[in-house]
């Protein structure tokens, strides 16, 4: 299992703070475990944290009082979110879900703040970031629009190794396909044959729980 000084070393604007800068993070940072179905957060809450993966899988997703809900991405080990919210200083847009027991690293907003104002790593992180995840939403529309359930699998299954956003990932990923289908917005059943495809393909090979990935590039670039 996974603990937040792991997380820390593999998170490129702690690596660049000083030992009395990490300490004070690690003071201000409070880490919950969070039971599968569980909820980060809400929509509409007051943002008081920046919020990170230490262990886990957890989606950000919207869901309306009609009864509607839509997945908008996955966030893995070593991600770390909610920037957008705490910067512009409103109520929470979205919920953030647990798809299988996690733990979560809650950073006091104060912390953030006082690591915007005198942290230069930490804002070239954050435009970094920013920028990734922009380029991250974009695609969702393009491949929604575009491509076929298929192809819109293997985006998904390719946007969770993006270094920079998940840093704490590895070419093999510990999903079930019911996670893929809540990350994707399909049924298991079609996650099933989709997987098939693609491993058919020699992009990925499917195990039991498990999916490693063979050919990253051509997950990215599969249905273009």
């Amino acid at each position: 299992m996974r603990e937040l000084d792991d997380m820390l070393r593999a998170s490129c604007w702690a690596l660049r703070l000083s030992a009395e800068q990490l300490d004070a993070v690690k003071r201000d940072i409070v880490v919950r475990s969070v039971p599968a179905g569980g909820y980060v957060c809400m929509k509409g809450e007051a943002v008081e944290h920046w919020l990170g993966v230490v262990d886990g899988l957890v989606k950000m997703a919207s869901n309306w009082s009609s009864g509607k809900t839509t997945s908008f991405l996955g966030l893995s080990n070593g991600s770390w979110f909610g920037e957008g919210s705490l910067m512009k200083d409103e109520p929470r847009r979205y919920d953030v879900i647990a798809l299988r027991d996690s733990r979560i690293a809650y950073m006091k907003r104060s912390r953030f703040q006082h690591l915007l104002d005198h942290s230069i790593a930490f804002n070239r992180f954050l435009l970094i970031q920013l920028n990734e995840r922009l380029g991250q939403f974009i695609g969702i529309i393009e491949h929604e629009r575009l491509l076929d359930t298929d192809a819109r699998l293997a985006r998904c299954l390719a946007s969770m190794f993006n270094p920079l956003l998940y840093p704490g990932s590895s070419l093999q990923l510990r999903i079930s396909q019911e996670e893929i289908g809540l990350l994707a917005g399909i049924s298991r059943q079609r996650v099933n044959q989709a997987l098939q495809k693609l491993e058919q393909a020699g992009l990925l090979r499917a195990d039991y729980g498990t999916l490693s990935i063979l050919d990253l590039d051509g997950l990215r670039d599969f249905g273009a």
